[in-house]
């Protein structure tokens, strides 16, 4: 790879109290923002929808609420026809360290094919059900992946090689995404660099909001990782699992 022009992108869904502050921290780090509104309500759409007027994010609007996955899909697939090499991907609900942008770049940077991580630091703001959510699913991913690759498979601070993530297939569209497309980067022979990052649950006074569903994603969520085991298997079998 003769450049690096990476871009952030950032999947939102009502979150109008926290996005312009993610994306101005961003952009104190990296100047191009795609910004995903995944059908919004009024109020969301309205703030997202000034990021674009104001000329501080690429903005693309969902005419409906299709999934975080869906959003992150549409981001990287703008990124790519803008001509962008990588993508670091920030949530925006404001969790994310953004003063660790330039570590996580630096990684891909001098690592370009690699498909970088967060590991997640959590304080006392974590729940615990999303804790052990957590533990579950790097069990599995273990598994997917033929051994310890995958630190944390659902923190939502990475940076993906945009030309890998181009040749991947059809995946899930909802928070199953995340653990999905990490998995299949590392069978597609994407090495992995992990990074410790803190991580802290805003609280619904500081405009924090989760649109994880317990039980409905959870299924999703299970079912990816029934999916990504039957896959895993049949690439064993025939050697090709990395």
């Amino acid at each position: 790879m003769t450049t690096f022009r990476p871009c952030a992108v950032v999947p939102t869904f009502d979150n109008p109290r926290t996005i312009r502050a993610v994306v101005e921290r961003i952009r104190a780090h990296l100047p191009d923002v795609i910004v995903i509104d995944d059908g919004s309500g009024p109020e969301g759409r309205a703030a997202v929808a000034a990021l674009g007027a104001e000329g501080l994010a690429t903005v693309r609007h969902r005419a409906r609420n299709g999934g975080k996955g869906a959003a992150v899909k549409d981001g990287l697939a703008a990124a790519r026809e803008a001509g962008f090499t990588h993508a670091i991907q920030l949530d925006a609900d404001g969790q994310h360290d953004d003063g660790q942008i330039p570590e996580f770049l630096e990684a891909a940077r001098r690592r370009p094919e690699a498909l970088i991580l967060g590991e997640p630091v959590f304080d006392q703001s974590a729940p615990t059900v999303r804790l052990r959510a957590r533990r579950i699913s790097r069990f599995w991913t273990d598994i997917e992946t033929g051994g310890r690759v995958i630190n944390d498979p659902l923190c939502g601070f990475r940076v993906y090689p945009l030309e890998a993530t181009g040749r991947l297939g059809r995946m899930g569209d909802w928070m199953d995404f995340d653990v999905e497309i990490a998995v299949r980067l590392v069978w597609l022979g994407c090495p992995v660099v992990n990074i410790p990052t803190k991580v802290r649950y805003l609280s619904a006074e500081e405009g924090g909001v989760s649109h994880f569903r317990m039980v409905r994603d959870n299924v999703r969520i299970s079912w990816c990782h029934t999916r990504l085991c039957a896959g895993a298997l049949l690439l064993a079998l025939r050697g090709r699992l990395p």
